[in-house]
């Protein structure tokens, strides 16, 4: 099964139960395997659906990660290549946006609201209020049910790098009673070309074919990337707190980088799918700096590591738990 093309039934089935026409879907199965031959009903979602499908190839590799034996040298380089891929150039922000952004689109409220609005004031109108200011959309009907699926689902995904990252770092300790891994490594300059070269070695688009294996989703909807492969039923329940904790520090929703999501759902709804009108607001350059910054760390503790399991390390900080800290919709809650 191609990534894309799961993608496209999902947001096939989730239009399905906003349609229009009042068409019942109740009487589907509760866990249908969503069909590899569903075509594009609605080509407002083209265009996400080819960005949001870099999103879930990278949780795909991510729970690769999870499951790896770490036997030898190789398995650390495989995990370290497959994640490198994702970090160059801002396809990653752009990717997470858009899947978030077709997790929003599964609410007709929402996007009923954004219509009316625009079918008042004009598309044009209310496009440039979208983009001039993402907070703008916060006043519309749904946007609360939206966002907290939006923030349910990364908050899923962020959690999911969070174990795979204290996996690595416990194997950083573990592995140090491995011959192979107290080997000194002598591969510094080969394993920093293979970091920096990774995303050229993978299609930009991730539509070829990839070993996902059976993928459902409950009612057809679309949830946390992460919950494609690690067997966790999607649920379209909203989020009863979305209170968080990381460690000991409280967190609470980002208003400003939800209601960016939010606003490209609703530019994709208004604008016919134009990516040219919602480019704007997929580049998202805080968040691409961020992840940029964990790709030279990663690099520079490469570059110091004198043996093998000092990259279990580096796996561990800089390509899993500082990019889950980038991909965040959460932020330090405010103390009074």
């Amino acid at each position: 099964m191609t990534l894309a093309t799961w993608l496209i039934a999902a947001a096939l089935a989730a239009g399905a139960q906003g349609a229009p026409d009042g068409s019942d879907t109740a009487e589907a199965a509760p866990q249908p395997t969503l069909s590899l031959q569903a075509p594009v009903a609605d080509p407002r979602q083209a265009g996400l659906l080819s960005r949001a499908g870099t999103y879930a190839a990278f949780h795909e590799d991510v729970d690769a990660a999870a499951r790896r034996p770490l036997l030898s040298g190789v398995d650390l380089d495989d995990t370290m290549d497959a994640l490198a891929a994702y970090y160059s150039d801002d396809r990653l922000v752009d990717a997470q946006i858009a899947y978030a952004a077709l997790i929003a689109a599964q609410h007709p409220e929402y996007i009923d609201a954004v219509r009316s609005v625009a079918d008042y004031y004009g598309a044009d109108a209310v496009g440039r209020g979208i983009i001039n200011d993402p907070l703008y959309i916060t006043g519309f009907m749904g946007t609360q049910e939206a966002s907290a699926s939006v923030v349910n689902a990364i908050s899923t995904d962020v959690r999911q790098i969070h174990e795979v990252g204290n996996r690595y770092r416990q194997a950083s300790y573990d592995l140090q009673a491995e011959a192979w891994a107290q080997a000194r490594a002598r591969d510094r300059a080969e394993r920093l070309t293979s970091i920096e070269t990774a995303s050229s070695r993978v299609t930009v688009q991730f539509q070829s074919e990839r070993p996902t294996g059976a993928i459902t989703a409950r009612n057809g909807s679309l949830a946390s990337a992460s919950a494609l492969y690690t067997g966790n039923a999607p649920s379209s329940a909203p989020l009863p707190d979305l209170a968080l904790t990381v460690g000991e520090a409280a967190l609470q929703p980002d208003e400003r980088r939800t209601s960016r999501i939010l606003s490209v759902a609703a530019l994709n709804a208004i604008h016919s799918g134009d990516m040219d009108v919602m480019d704007a607001l997929l580049n998202e350059p805080t968040v691409q700096r961020c992840i940029n910054w964990a790709r030279l760390d990663l690099n520079q503790c490469v570059a110091a590591g004198h043996f093998k399991y000092e990259d279990a390390y580096c796996i561990a900080e800089h390509a899993l738990l500082d990019v889950a800290r980038c991909l965040t919709a959460a932020q330090p809650a405010m103390s009074n």
